[in-house]
């Protein structure tokens, strides 16, 4: 018995190691230097950095400006937001934190002041956007009479829709001054370079914080359809702006883009390729599945589930690794997200299969939760987590109809508690298969 434990003991080690080695991969300190611009030869450099790498980029770009290129500060202006928990600590350019996946009123006062500092571009100027997942909360202006509580509940019914976050994306884009390429309007006519960090299945910069700096492909009709598609109940000064076609989106084509350059500059796929290549050092044949799944998140955990026995029947020592944004459709009133609700479902699934040990979690450090920078990254089971959850009088199936997967894992104490990391390229899960159950 001893030996067992120590063997799944080391699993849970290396697992962890591996989605360790996909965040490191990840952190803005791995690239963004190199992918800098140099200051305008006249003008001011405008950073406007948003999203949950927003506090590490500017540190950063700060470092890179001030002291290496001896860039002088009063050609160097901008203003950065990130979710509570993810700001740090700069030393030039001021930083707000604000709410997410709930905007608050740091969302409101960020986006009005990048607006206005978008706004103050002059031709000799380059504003420089460094953008990641989480911009979306962290930069609101609600458009027409919309006000902040009810933006609040337009966030909050999307969230419980169990939307992707693209079809999230094209409803909210209708409802601000600053998403769907409008920022880029307010930024011209000076060069505007936007760096990003992606956190969306098929790295599309229309849906990366809600695309503030390029043109919006998406519809009006698409955004209509998706409210009528999932029963969302809106409030009226939102209806009105989904009604009225001028809140319609800049396309590709307006002028505003001419002096537009777009770059991401890390994706979950780099992140996944740190995760297997990681796996593979850890003796592991890796099994890429991609970084782009998508679904919900307990049907994938069964379809991965039943892959996980078919190798192991195979006599395969492998690592099943797997990127993208699941969803959970929320039918209970428990807490969790859904890199939790899906190890949960992979339990149940697995059915205590030994030899299997599998951990699912958030880049950014956070699944779910409240919006606190406390919230957990994702969880980590193994053969004994049901058998250890009935000994606690714990019911799993119960839990799940609940969406309950927090309380579920924080009572058997398998949490996967990271904290803040200071970036964002989506989920990473990786599943281990051992044939030998001892081994």
């Amino acid at each position: 018995m001893e030996q067992r434990q120590d063997a799944i003991a080391e699993r849970h080690r290396i697992a962890r190691r591996i989605f360790d080695a996909a965040v490191d991969r990840a952190h803005p300190r791995s690239w963004l230097a190199a992918h800098l611009p140099p200051p305008p030869p006249q003008g001011r450099l405008i950073l406007l950095a948003a999203g949950k790498a927003a506090g590490s980029m500017t540190q950063l770009a700060e470092a890179h400006y001030l002291d290496t290129l001896k860039l002088s500060p009063e050609r160097f202006l901008g203003h950065a937001v990130a979710r509570h928990g993810y700001e740090a600590q700069t030393r030039h350019i001021p930083m707000l934190a604000a709410g997410h996946p709930v905007p608050d009123e740091g969302s409101i006062a960020s986006a009005t002041r990048a607006l206005e500092l978008a706004a103050s571009a002059t031709a000799d100027d380059l504003v420089l956007v460094l953008l990641s997942g989480g911009g979306s909360a962290n930069w609101v202006a609600p458009a027409g009479a919309l006000a902040l509580a009810e933006k609040q509940a337009v966030n909050k019914a999307l969230l419980r829709s169990g939307a992707p976050i693209g079809e999230m994306n094209i409803v909210r884009k209708r409802l601000s001054r600053i998403k769907g390429g409008r920022l880029a309007l307010a930024a011209a006519p000076g060069r505007l370079l936007t760096l990003a960090v992606s956190d969306v299945p098929h790295d599309d910069p229309a849906a990366i914080a809600s695309g503030p700096t390029v043109p919006d492909p998406s519809t009006m009709a698409d955004a209509r359809a998706i409210v009528a598609r999932y029963g969302l109940s809106l409030p009226p000064a939102a209806l009105a702006l989904l009604a009225d076609d001028a809140s319609e989106t800049p396309k590709p084509g307006d002028p505003a883009f001419t002096g537009s350059e777009y770059r991401i500059v890390a994706r979950p796929a780099d992140a996944i390729a740190a995760a297997v290549k990681a796996a593979a050092q850890a003796g592991y044949e890796p099994i890429d599945l991609g970084p782009d799944l998508e679904g919900e998140a307990r049907d994938v955990a069964a379809a991965q589930a039943a892959r996980a026995k078919e190798l192991k029947a195979a006599g395969r020592r492998a690592a099943l690794i797997s990127g993208g944004e699941l969803t959970v459709t929320i039918a209970g009133n428990g807490r969790g997200g859904p890199n939790q609700e899906f190890a949960l479902a992979l339990a149940l699934a697995l059915a205590g299969e030994p030899g299997i040990v599998a951990l699912s979690g958030d880049t950014d450090g956070t699944d779910g939760g409240g919006g606190e920078a406390t919230d957990p990254a994702g969880a980590v089971i193994d053969e004994t987590t049901l058998a250890r959850a009935r000994s606690l009088g714990l019911f799993p199936a119960q839990s799940l109809a609940q969406n309950d997967s927090t309380g579920f894992f924080s009572a058997l104490g398998d949490l996967l508690q990271t904290g803040p990391t200071l970036t964002n390229v989506n989920d990473c899960r990786v599943i281990l298969i051992d044939p030998r159950s001892d081994s």
